[in-house]
């Protein structure tokens, strides 16, 4: 909104000034440069107001005492050691407030840091005057527009000693960006004698041109030293690395730095020697700290006093040999518990010599008693490996020696003590710790005074390593991580040694708990049953304390519960929904967690389902039984015997209406012709037959009918007469329509059933009680045939 102010202003400001007898207001000078850290003033033209005037520096009211009034028509304001990188700055009339002119700045800075080196520009030559003069400096660009527009230029001045030199000043070297380098072949005509001489440069744009301060070199100073273009390495008569290197031709003191460094498992470790070489004199050092049978790497470099280094000189590669002094066997054993038979195993161990080594080695262990002066003892030697070796002993004390040769020639010696089976000189109460995965080792000594102890460890039976203390304490660093160790402690007297303590296992450091791993996951509707296990392939784990089983919707809170076991019931869950879960593991030492796992719950209990289910089996046996016994029964049922038709016969059954005194009987309908049907059962046939062969009358029958009142109901015929009887002729008349004629098969036998058919008029009979009528047939009225079952007269039933 300022820039849009100012503008309105700036233009009303004229008319108020015609106004006011034509006198102007404005601020100058305009759009200035200014070095940073120098002074400037603004002038304010005040001919168009009467008030007082104030300024302000981007919207911000400024200090009164920095501005004063010169005369009724101009203010001065003065700005010193100026460091703003850019400003706006204004005048304002103190009555009215409007802006009466304004202008703005902007700072530079001068190059700085200058710095200047003479180089050679063939590094594999000997030397002589330099080729080139490599000048840097710094300088602070505050806006983009400059950066890409400074133009910088090294300037020469000419020494006031010299008589020869030309222009007071002379450009050397143009540059656009904060770095020159003049290449010329008259360089040396600039630093004639090798004398001090004076630089500057300047720094210049469209805008503004600044120059830096005037720096003197010394020519000895910033003279780069060519590299030591010939360096060899070579063995002393001590077998140490002797490196030798040419100097330069400049006759002048100089330092050099030998650098060499050694590859190691652990990394590259590098040393650096430090040598002052007097004039004309070459370089030379022998390397006293070179380890044996190891590859190194020179390199050298050197400077002239207060000037800065060369660069370093090609690489050189160097076996060192075996040195005798550097060998160190470190000869320790290791005793095993007696077997039934008293013999003994010792592991015997020293330290290897390099196997960068190239001579042949021979090792050889000779076991001796310890009492040597003892006649007749057979010596006995074994030929061992280059580090370890295995000799068995009695239970006797033993003293056993280790020789080695250096192309068949004695190298080293060096021997250890065995103790006898009887001997008690040894620690006790070892406590062991871990810390940041060193192990401390603290004991007890002995009684007797010990010259110290020696302390063997390892992880795995097979490597072995040991350390000596003079104290009843050992730190064992270096070890290798989360490793069970065993650890024993040997005390030392003269040339003897004690009976070592072993102490309980311990790791160098104790890790995390193993892998969590969820076995199962039994999901019901409102709960679920988790089941973990912990496994590692470690030794060295975390005891678990306790376990946190998390888990929860994708969308609700996560819910955790802490346990001791390995299996939790999860409670209080939804149905149908899906969860997840995970188990942390924790252990002193930290914390491990599962893998995420996901679960249903059930929609309904599958406890109830499956008591459904099983009820509803047990009512489908039921049922299926119930079913079972109806068809059996069923079954039976049907195959009940059915009463042979052709053994029984019809009559007529009298209907008439009902009379006072009469019994009535309903019609029954039948498909044959007659109305009514009688059925004679065999009993009723055979008593008729007996009754009509006695000489029965009528009387008889009207008995044999009172006694079957309802002709419906009558005995079961004998099944065993094939053959009913014939009734006799003067039982009844037949009708002539009344015929009984057996009924004959396809075969011509006779056929069971007869052929059954009914009279107009059916027989009259008399009876005590009722009286037969006689009822014409209805037409279109069918008779029905009645059948009897067997069972309805069983034998013995009373009627």
């Amino acid at each position: 909104m300022y820039p849009l102010q100012a503008l309105c202003i700036l233009v009303a400001i004229p008319s108020i000034c015609k106004g006011q007898q034509e006198n102007t207001c404005n601020v100058f000078p305009k759009d200035q440069y200014i070095e940073t850290g120098s002074d400037t003033e603004i002038f304010c033209q005040t001919s168009c107001v009467h008030s007082k005037v104030f300024w302000t520096q981007n919207n911000r009211p400024m200090n009164e005492s920095l501005s004063r009034t010169i005369n009724s028509s101009h203010t001065l304001l003065t700005l010193r050691n100026l460091t703003l990188h850019s400003a706006t700055l204004q005048c304002h009339s103190a009555e009215t407030q409007h802006v009466l002119g304004g202008t703005t700045f902007r700072t530079y800075t001068k190059p700085s840091n200058i710095s200047c080196i003479l180089d050679y520009k063939n590094q594999a030559g000997p030397g002589g005057a330099p080729q080139l003069l490599i000048c840097t400096w710094k300088h602070e660009i505050r806006s983009s527009f400059e950066q890409n527009n400074v133009n910088y230029s090294v300037i020469w001045l000419c020494p006031s000693y010299s008589t020869s030199c030309g222009p007071q000043r002379e450009i050397i070297c143009n540059s656009s960006v904060t770095t020159c380098t003049l290449e010329k072949a008259d360089l040396s005509d600039k630093i004639h004698l090798w004398k001090n001489f004076t630089i500057i440069v300047r720094a210049k744009t469209a805008a503004w041109e600044t120059y830096s301060k005037s720096i003197e070199l010394n020519p000895y100073h910033i003279l780069k030293l060519i590299r030591p273009w010939h360096v060899e390495v070579t063995s002393t008569p001590s077998d140490k690395p002797l490196v030798k290197w040419n100097r330069s031709l400049v006759s002048k003191k100089c330092h050099c730095q030998i650098k060499y460094s050694k590859a190691t498992n652990e990394g590259t470790l590098e040393w650096v020697k430090n040598k002052t070489l007097n004039s004309k004199k070459k370089g030379e050092e022998t390397i006293t700290d070179a380890e044996s049978c190891s590859y190194y790497t020179f390199a050298v470099r050197c400077a002239l006093e207060k000037a800065p280094w060369s660069d370093w000189s090609l690489e050189k590669t160097f076996v060192t040999k075996l040195h005798k002094g550097d060998v160190r066997l470190r000869l320790w054993r290791k005793v095993t518990e007696p077997d039934k038979n008293g013999a003994r195993k010792v592991h015997v161990m020293w330290t290897e010599i390099p196997s960068t080594c190239q001579d042949k080695f021979t090792y050889t262990i000779k076991r001796t008693p310890y009492q040597e002066h003892v006649s007749g003892v057979n010596l006995t030697y074994t030929l061992c490996g280059s580090s370890t070796c295995d000799v068995d002993v009695n239970e006797d004390a033993h003293r056993l020696y280790l020789t080695v040769l250096q192309n068949e020639v004695l190298l080293v010696e060096d021997s250890v003590y065995v103790p006898a089976m009887g001997e008690s000189l040894q620690v006790t109460d070892i406590q062991t710790s871990t810390h940041e995965g060193d192990i401390l080792v603290k004991w007890k000594g002995p009684v007797q005074p010990v010259n110290g102890y020696m302390i063997d460890y390892t992880h795995n039976g097979n490597q072995y390593h040991w350390k000596e203390s003079k104290y009843t304490n050992a730190k064992l660093f270096a070890l290798q991580d989360m490793k069970p160790y065993n650890i024993t402690v040997t005390p030392l007297f003269g040339e003897k040694t004690g009976r070592g303590t072993q102490a309980l296992q311990i790791c160098s450091r104790v890790g995390d708990p193993g892998n969590v791993n969820i076995t199962s996951v039994l999901a019901y509707d409102k709960s679920a049953s988790i089941s973990w296990t912990v496994k590692s392939q470690e030794t060295c784990t975390g005891v678990v304390v306790n376990y946190t089983i998390f888990y929860g919707t994708q969308k609700g809170p996560q819910l955790n519960v802490t346990v001791n076991s390995t299996k939790q019931e999860l409670k209080d869950l939804n149905p149908d929904t899906q969860y997840s879960v995970y188990v942390q593991a924790t252990s002193l030492t930290g914390t491990t967690k599962s893998s995420e796992r996901f679960f249903m719950t059930k929609r309904f209990d599958p406890k109830l389902v499956t008591s459904l289910s099983v009820c509803g089996s047990i009512t489908i046996v039921l049922v299926l039984c119930l079913g079972l016994c109806c068809a059996i029964q069923w079954k039976k049922y049907k195959e009940k015997p059915v009463p042979n038709p052709g053994l029984s016969s019809v009559a007529w059954w009298p209907w008439t209406s009902p009379q006072k005194g009469m019994c009535s009987f309903q019609p029954i309908s039948n498909p044959s012709e007659s109305l009514y049907d009688r059925v004679y059962t065999e009993e009723t046939q055979r008593t008729s037959t007996t009754s009509l062969a006695a000489g029965g009358n009528g009387n008889q029958a009207s008995e044999q009918t009172e006694r079957y009142p309802d002709p419906g109901v009558a005995p079961v015929p004998d099944i065993q007469n094939e053959k009913p009887p014939e009734p006799a002729n003067d039982q009844q008349p037949s009708s002539p329509g009344e015929s009984t004629v057996l009924l004959s098969s396809e075969n011509g036998l006779f056929s069971p059933y007869r052929s059954q058919s009914s009279l107009e008029t059916p027989p009259t009979g008399t009876s005590k009680q009722c009286k037969r009528l006689l009822v014409k047939q209805q037409e279109k009225t069918t008779p029905a045939t009645v059948y009897v079952t067997l069972d309805m007269f069983k034998q013995g039933h009373s009627w």
